[in-house]
């Protein structure tokens, strides 16, 4: 019975990162694949990033499968114009996807390619656990000519859901980082990990950490985290730093995972297995609107978040070591793309990642 992934190419390379993805996909497995405009292509179709059509086409899936959104075409001041990035906060809202999963693990063959020195960034194997559907990005918005605000609001149900995910994926530590020195939000924040923790995971080591703290000690020591819990904004922006420990930005997968919709799974229908969405796959880097059309994308980090599709959203755990596998491989075999220092374009890293498979 074939998986249906529903499939969002976005902007940018998004649409050159994803065809070979699917490529990948199918040297492991049997899947269905629907594609759906999103983002900025969405809104030159539809006027909106996110139509009700893709949302439930998204909901009755398996997965989904997004490349990348935005691009200068669609970036504006104008707080009335549709932007690509609202499509990704519908989405998380409309699946109910509140955790994202940014795991950090620079592979040998690649140590040289980071900005960071060797013996700084070797056994450095950390998981980013950022809360994703509360915080700043989705609290109450105010603008005048003069004035502007962003409420950054969060409630016990919100943080308890993401304290759990974070101490089940630890094996013994993790690391809760905050502003609990100036925020209300991190001060509560803290209280309720530390409720979570005492009643349901003693076994766990945890620690508190600020977060400007944090972000010093993800440069100087990062192999000292295992799991970093930490809200919205903050994971946004650590995730994204934390990408640079494994040499380039296009490296690094995410997984957005949440409690199923409270929808029935639709129908099986000629070989295709329906079913509410298991979870969003996504590569952290953006839409690099600089290369798109140029052939020199990295396609990686579009591999790794299929691996990672593989594993949590559809529990295909040998697909997704095969996947991850063959990437390394690859690697190992002297690999590399522009942004990883060497000349293999999109195609040339499709070809050997596949002969690996």
């Amino acid at each position: 019975m074939a998986h249906r992934i529903v499939t969002l190419p976005g902007d940018g390379i998004g649409p050159e990162i994803l065809a070979p993805a699917l490529e990948v996909l199918r040297a492991v497995g049997e899947f269905h694949f629907e594609s759906h405009p999103f983002g900025g292509a969405s809104i030159d179709l539809h006027g909106t990033a996110l139509t009700d059509e893709t949302l439930a086409a998204c909901r009755q899936a398996d997965a989904v499968l997004l490349a990348a959104v935005g691009g200068p075409k669609w970036d504006t001041t104008d707080p009335a114009a549709p932007r690509p990035e609202q499509g990704l906060l519908g989405l998380r809202k409309g699946l109910g996807l509140y955790a994202n999963l940014r795991p950090v693990k620079p592979l040998p063959a690649l140590y040289e390619a980071s900005p960071l020195r060797r013996e700084r960034i070797e056994g450095t194997d950390l998981l980013v656990v950022r809360e994703l559907t509360g915080g700043i990005y989705f609290g109450e918005k105010t603008r005048t000519e003069d004035f502007a605000s962003d409420v950054c609001a969060y409630s016990r149900e919100e943080i308890e859901r993401i304290a759990r995910t974070a101490f089940r994926a630890a094996r013994a530590k993790v690391s809760s980082v905050d502003k609990a020195n100036v925020l209300e939000t991190s001060r509560l924040w803290r209280e309720v990990v530390i409720e979570v923790h005492a009643r349901e995971f003693p076994q766990i080591e945890l620690e508190h950490v600020l977060v400007d703290n944090a972000a010093m000690q993800l440069v100087s020591a990062p192999s000292a985290f295992e799991v970093i819990l930490t809200e919205n904004m903050f994971g946004d922006i650590l995730s994204d730093e934390a990408a640079m420990i494994t040499g380039s930005i296009g490296m690094l997968p995410s997984a957005s995972l949440g409690a199923p919709p409270a929808t029935t799974p639709s129908p099986d229908v000629d070989g295709v297995k329906g079913g509410v969405c298991g979870g969003m796959f996504e590569p952290v880097h953006g839409s690099a609107p600089d290369i798109a059309g140029r052939g020199i994308a990295n396609p990686l980090a579009m591999f790794l978040s299929a691996a990672l599709m593989l594993r949590h959203g559809l529990a295909l755990e040998s697909e997704a070591t095969a996947v991850e596998s063959a990437v390394q491989r690859a690697l190992d075999g002297g690999l590399r793309t522009p942004d990883l220092g060497g000349e293999a374009g999109t195609e040339e890293a499709t070809r050997a990642v596949l002969a690996e498979l």
